[in-house]
């Protein structure tokens, strides 16, 4: 069947002529492009995040930490891939108090068999060197961030508190028994440039590990 055009359809009762703009049309077209904009401008930041910036991209790299001005018993926080890395210079009464076997006795992985750090921090120290604790500050139970409580009391060696559900964590970033936290806090991969160099998101050559290795974070 052939297609038959209508040239000129009838209008709608009470609409305009072609080629007029009524004040209803105006006011029509201003709201949808105002809405429009309006609309725009609420999608826009998250439109923005699917092309990241250089700041962004280069959140992932490695951080380089200046150590040489941290006192003993002192913490100093960065961020590193958008996580809280706790970095504690302990002293050396707290290296003593993570060996005892009272506070062994106490936790809940002291020998660090979960794979929650990299190998050349699967000691005593979980760390590459026992004066510093380089440590992913995130609470390995729901995602908190612990609280730092170095000071030292009869039944308290110095450690973490998450203040969220009671998780504790001593200044290795082992986990106490008995508390919700099932795993140790993670370590990031790091390096020493030099004694006063820190250098996170690198691993010492020679050795793999990433963070996503770790069984959680």
């Amino acid at each position: 069947m052939p297609v038959q055009y209508v040239p000129h359809a009838p209008r709608p009762e009470g609409s305009a002529a072609p080629g007029t703009a009524t004040r209803r049309d105006f006011l029509y077209l201003a709201t949808a492009a105002t809405t429009a904009i309006g609309v725009i401008s609420l999608a826009w930041p998250f439109i923005d995040q699917m092309d990241p910036s250089a700041d962004v991209i280069a959140a992932g790299g490695p951080l380089t930490v200046d150590l040489s001005k941290m006192q003993a018993g002192q913490q100093i926080v960065v961020t590193w891939r958008g996580r809280p890395i706790f970095i504690v210079r302990r002293t050396p009464e707290s290296l003593t108090t993570l060996k005892s076997p009272e506070l062994l006795a106490r936790l809940r992985d002291p020998q660090s068999q979960s794979h929650q750090q990299p190998p050349y921090a699967a000691n005593w120290s979980r760390s590459a060197k026992p004066e510093y604790a380089v440590l992913v500050g995130i609470c390995t139970h729901l995602g908190c961030v612990p609280s730092f409580r170095p000071t030292v009391t009869a039944d308290w060696p110095g450690g973490y508190l998450c203040q969220c559900h009671g998780s504790k964590y001593d200044l290795a970033g082992r986990v106490y028994r008995g508390v919700p936290a099932p795993l140790n806090l993670p370590v990031p991969p790091y390096r020493f440039d030099n004694d006063a160099t820190l250098v996170i998101g690198e691993n010492p050559q020679g050795t793999e590990y990433a963070l996503e290795d770790v069984e959680q974070l």
